[in-house]
């Protein structure tokens, strides 16, 4: 196995329509590098010269690994006598060795709750190995989802600290949410970002004795993985498909939405804050003073966002791709091999751009939008801030993948087979599952790699 086959080339990273480095032959070897006896239970409840890269400093365990790597004629010239050593060492030692170091947190989405990833947590730990401490996330369940993306993001930070000090042996940190849980998973590593930089300013250090300035919670970012997201929030033509894309349904979700799911609504569909104040998500593709939004998302080595093509009723294609209506392409409709219904991934370098803003035009169609809502007033605010949020999100390097459910039986359950909510019901996301888990052992594996070189 080479190097290069693990490098995903600066865009259109898939050889072929047929897989490429995500076929069933790749993921063959890096499945046997991360073997094992799952040891952790959860709680009860690119590689281009972008931001995305992988990073330079990394860190691996040759204990319990170099046997699997060696049958593959891999020949780690790093592996010395004191590494050699750790296959002897007592039985106290060994099971300090066997303790995760990576911490995976999986973030539920509106009116949900950790019950919703069983399927994917058994999957996680049955793919992914004993190295992994897989966690869902309990602090926004259910109606906690209304109180707005800003205060379930801080729940979730302080959630995630105290995972982290409870399990001394964590290193790296990884996400994975699903539909609004990305806003609050995106919030939450803010709060955790900006923390680790005002401590780093006054000179604290990790147990480590590493500076923690890059660091979440005191970890190495590794994945950000986002399913079926919002980025851009719901407002604008067909960004909340059940309303069909009819203008007077779309018109009138705006000023309802508070009334049914609270804060979250209005910062969803970007009415919250005052005239001359930047609605939420817009604030959430720049940094501001107190917290480093896009900052904290450039820490991570891999970004990636799945996106439901159609059928996905909750959420459009444009937000949860993060593109515009002109970057919008037909998709083909054949699976990758292995992976069913997901039809395309696409790595989109960094764009150069100096962020986003909030511009006084932006200030004044919102006090106009909010003292006389008329369409045209509406159309032109929303357009603006849309507009300031793909520039600021696009200054980083992602990784999209785009699901297509057309060919099952019930593909309007798109929304929740993304993420196999339930695997009676919803089992047709198996393929996509197994996709984001061969993702996140990629870059396990190029670490590895890298570090032997």
């Amino acid at each position: 196995m080479s190097t290069a086959s693990w490098i995903q080339p600066p865009c259109r990273y898939l050889p072929d329509r047929g897989g490429g480095g995500f076929s069933k032959t790749s993921s063959r070897r890096p499945r046997q590098f991360l073997s094992g006896v799952v040891s952790v239970s959860s709680s009860p409840s690119s590689s281009s010269s972008c931001s995305c890269g992988y990073s330079d400093i990394l860190e691996f365990d040759f204990a319990g690994s170099s046997r699997s790597w060696n049958q593959q004629g891999l020949r780690v010239q790093a592996m010395s006598a004191t590494a050699q050593r750790n296959f002897s060492l007592s039985k106290g030692d060994n099971d300090e060795k066997s303790e995760p170091d990576h911490l995976l947190v999986l973030v539920h989405g509106i009116l949900a709750s950790p019950s919703d990833w069983l399927y994917v947590e058994a999957e996680m730990k049955r793919r992914l190995g004993r190295r992994f401490l897989i966690y869902a996330s309990s602090s926004n369940t259910f109606t906690k989802t209304f109180g707005g993306v800003d205060g379930a993001g801080k729940r979730l930070a302080e959630e995630v600290r105290q995972v982290v000090q409870k399990s001394k042996s964590l290193k790296k940190i990884s996400f994975l949410a699903h539909s609004l849980g990305g806003l609050f998973a995106r919030h939450a590593v803010a709060v955790l970002y900006s923390a680790a930089i005002s401590q780093a300013i006054d000179g604290t250090v990790s147990k480590s004795g590493t500076l923690l300035r890059g660091r979440i919670a005191g970890l190495e970012p590794i994945n950000f993985i986002t399913l079926a997201t919002p980025h851009l929030g719901v407002r604008g033509r067909k960004q909340l498909p059940f309303l069909l894309g009819v203008p007077i349904l779309e018109k009138l979700a705006a000023p309802i939405a508070p009334f049914f799911v609270g804060r979250t609504g209005s910062q969803l569909f970007l009415t919250d804050g005052k005239a001359d104040k930047p609605p939420l998500l817009l604030r959430m593709a720049s940094d501001s003073h107190d917290l480093k939004f896009l900052s904290s998302l450039g820490a991570f080595r891999s970004r990636i966002i799945y996106a439901n093509v159609s059928y996905d009723h909750m959420v459009g294609w444009r937000t949860s791709s993060i593109r515009r209506e002109t970057e919008l392409v037909k998709p083909p409709r054949r699976s990758l091999d292995g992976y069913k219904h997901v039809v395309d991934v696409e790595y989109c370098p960094p764009v150069s751009s100096d962020g986003a803003h909030f511009p006084p035009e932006a200030a004044k169609a919102k006090e106009a939008a909010q003292s006389s809502p008329s369409p045209q007033n509406t159309l032109e605010y929303h357009e603006i801030v849309e507009e300031e949020m793909i520039r600021g999100l696009q200054t980083l390097g992602w990784k999209k993948v785009d699901v297509s459910f057309h060919s099952t039986f019930w593909p309007y359950l798109a929304h929740n087979n993304i993420h196999v909510k339930s695997e009676r019901l919803y089992k047709a996301g198996a393929g996509v599952v197994a996709h984001v888990a061969d993702s996140i052992k990629q870059q396990e594996s190029s670490t590895f790699i890298t570090a032997s070189l």
